[in-house]
């Protein structure tokens, strides 16, 4: 195979795609497993993140579910990635 010539697209996420990815799938709550395998994220990676994100308030750690929620300030955020997405990247909306 030639260098430079394949056929597999390698999508890159900058960090904020990450954030919005973990904190899309902790909307109803999640363990760190779920979020883990879900964002496509080793282990060391997911530490880094929920850390930033529970100390920026945009996650939540509920304790006695183990669980991570996403925040209102979260979900705000949330929200406005989408909206500089659209702006972007304007395409039809999805049907959920």
């Amino acid at each position: 195979m030639e260098l430079g010539c394949t056929t597999d697209v390698v999508k890159y996420r900058s960090r904020t795609d990450i954030a919005a990815d973990i904190l899309e799938i902790a909307m109803d709550g999640a363990i760190k497993t779920k979020i883990m395998y879900k964002a496509f994220l080793s282990f060391p990676q997911l530490k880094e993140y929920l850390t930033v994100l529970l100390e920026r308030g945009l996650l939540e750690h509920v304790e006695d579910e183990n669980e991570y929620r996403t925040t209102d300030k979260g979900k705000q955020f949330l929200k406005m990635y989408k909206e500089v997405g659209q702006i972007m990247f304007p395409r039809a909306k999805k049907a959920r």
